[in-house]
């Protein structure tokens, strides 16, 4: 049997974006920032040394999706202050992408944020990046209920409250792992790699499912993957 062909953009009408190493460039290393705030976080409050807190940090972020549910889970953290620490980072390095911006702009239907960060960081990347204008809402953390991707309950809650028909929804993302329960549900699909390069560079965990079913595409050029969508939506050659 044939394999099955990707799933198209002919019948999108709900456009969603994770927003760290998605909507940016992934060599900016915006969020190693994030991630070692998130280790001096663990550290302070488990009284324990960075290595120990490195451990814990990507153990728990491997296991429930982000390190702050397992702090929860296994250490009865209240999230509030961790959430406000850890995203007080610089956001100087990113830079206007007008590309992207017209790129989106042109995708007909609404496009949307769903995050596991929180609306304040988004707005600060969308407000550097020059990408506010473009985009409808936001369902970050605090929507989730602290649930984060890629738990299912998230993206049923992601769909209920925004009202989105999964299978007129496209998925883009820079985890091949969050894509799964999108997929499942009908979206479409796309994984977005670091920039000149279809390999993506983090932990073995993390660039398991690239060439799974539920990854319909690929592409390390973000603005012009969906340029090309507009154009062939309008019937370009």
């Amino acid at each position: 049997m044939p394999p099955k062909l990707p799933r198209s953009f002919t019948h999108t009408e709900a456009w969603v974006f994770d927003l760290d190493n998605t909507l940016y460039p992934h060599h900016v290393n915006l969020w190693q920032q994030v991630d070692e705030r998130i280790r001096n976080y663990i550290a302070s409050f488990l009284k324990v040394t960075q290595a120990e807190a490195f451990r814990l940090q990507k153990d728990y972020y491997r296991r429930y999706g982000t390190s702050m549910r397992g702090m929860m889970t296994e250490h009865g953290m209240q999230p509030d202050d961790f959430l406000d620490f850890v995203h007080q980072i610089d956001h100087s390095p990113l830079e206007p992408n007008p590309a992207l911006g017209a790129a989106i702009e042109k995708l007909p239907g609404r496009k949307l944020v769903l995050t596991n960060g929180t609306r304040r960081h988004v707005a600060a990347v969308l407000g550097r990046l020059g990408l506010t204008d473009h985009f409808d809402d936001v369902f970050d953390i605090i929507a989730a209920e602290l649930e984060p991707k890629p738990s299912a309950q998230t993206y049923d809650r992601f769909l209920t409250v925004h009202g989105v028909d999964p299978g007129k929804a496209a998925m883009f993302e820079d985890l091949a792992r969050n894509l799964a329960v999108p997929h499942a549900l009908g979206m479409t699909t796309v994984l977005v790699v670091p920039q000149h390069t279809r390999e993506v560079f983090r932990e073995a965990w993390e660039l398991e499912g690239r060439d799974a079913p539920h990854v319909d595409h690929v592409t390390d050029d973000l603005a012009v993957f969906l340029e090309n969508i507009s154009a062939t939506r309008q019937g370009a050659p």
